[in-house]
């Protein structure tokens, strides 16, 4: 079986063998027809991503030998510099480029950014002797902030009567990276703490009040199995291939959900003009809605002097924002919208590749 990605960091020994026999399986999807382009593409960034990456590569590569991928899971920043830098093909990342990355990458006219996945934030955690957790969103900022210092806090044992919760330390798990993961969990915790807004605020980097911190969701996953008494934030994929216990979490509507792929897309739907400037799906309103969610994007060239690559590129995520949505299904990834997916249609057709559009 060939590669087609490297990943960056330590993959969980679990996770690496559930993707492996997943990525081996039959490609579940046609790719697009015609001229698709050829070469050796590379792309970096988002851990978020990767996942799905490594099927929809592996299935799509399969079925056009003439096109390869090498993903490094990096994290979003790195892949937003490896484009700046232009060292890379395609950046991939879980918060849409600033306005300064976008400068610093040559202008607006220089990039474009396709939504391509919707996912899920899970708040996991390591507590001997406890398999299930309610959480709110005061008791879980207040974790984070370092207010709440022990398991067995008067705010975490109102929320989950009949659960005997250790006296153990808790302890963050967090990202150390450039991490959209982080920007969309921070983006949470400062739509429902005014203290986390001000004081900590919203970033892919944040000086975090207290804690442990990991490169990458898998090295957070690690950190969480490893250390009892601990919490963390990771995309819902590493935590269900991992046997992960996960908080159901309190969301706007006063009910406690679950992180799911339903969740995800309740909370997509209260979103009907999403953007690369207007993405944001964090604690909206609905009774099955997950509070923690958030849509993952690629970042393209608009300009690849190499005619066959740059084919490569927008056919490749031509048919991931298309057919290759059901590459998802068995990974917790939810499918787009279709009005988000006309959004990454439209941005494709930014593409030229060789002088000429690749898509009209």
């Amino acid at each position: 079986m060939r590669s087609v990605q490297t990943i960056g960091g330590s993959m969980l020994a679990g996770m690496a063998a559930v993707m492996l026999a997943v990525a081996c399986g039959p490609a579940s999807t046609t790719p697009t027809t015609g001229d698709v382009g050829s070469g050796a593409l590379t792309g970096a960034g988002s851990t978020f991503d990767n996942p799905l990456f490594s099927k929809a590569f592996f299935d799509y590569t399969s079925q056009y030998s003439q096109v390869t991928v090498n993903y490094q899971a990096v994290g979003s920043g790195a892949g937003i510099q490896q484009i700046i830098k232009k060292t890379v093909d395609f950046g991939a990342t879980d918060v849409p480029m600033a306005a300064a990355d976008i400068t610093s990458a040559g202008g607006p006219d220089s990039v474009t950014q396709i939504p391509v996945t919707l996912g899920v934030v899970s708040i996991a955690f390591n507590v001997p002797g406890v398999n299930n957790l309610n959480l709110d969103a005061d008791t879980l900022a207040g974790i984070f902030l370092n207010h709440i210092k022990k398991w067995n806090d008067p705010t975490i044992a109102a929320l989950n009567p009949g659960v005997t919760l250790p006296s153990t330390a808790i302890t963050v798990a967090h990202r150390s990276d450039g991490s959209g993961t982080t920007y969309i969990f921070t983006d949470y915790l400062a739509k429902v703490s005014s203290e986390w807004k001000s004081s900590v605020g919203v970033a892919k980097s944040v000086k975090w009040p207290a804690g442990i911190g990991a490169s990458g969701n898998q090295a957070v996953a690690q950190a969480i199995l490893t250390t009892p008494g601990s919490i963390g934030y990771v995309e819902l994929a590493y935590a269900v291939q991992t046997n992960m216990h996960q908080a159901l979490i309190k969301n706007a509507n006063g009910k406690f959900v679950q992180p799911s792929v339903v969740g995800a897309t309740a909370a997509a739907a209260q979103n009907s003009s999403v953007s690369a400037t207007n993405f944001s799906i964090v604690n909206e309103p609905g009774d099955t809605t997950y509070p923690i969610a958030g849509f993952s994007w690629v970042i393209l060239y608009t300009t690849y002097s190499d005619s066959a690559k740059g084919k490569a590129v927008v056919n490749l995520f031509k048919w991931l924002v298309t057919d290759g949505q059901t590459e998802g299904k068995d990974l917790q990834y939810a499918p787009l919208p279709s009005a988000v997916q006309q959004l990454a249609l439209t941005n494709l057709k930014l593409v030229k590749a060789g002088g000429a559009a690749v898509l009209s």
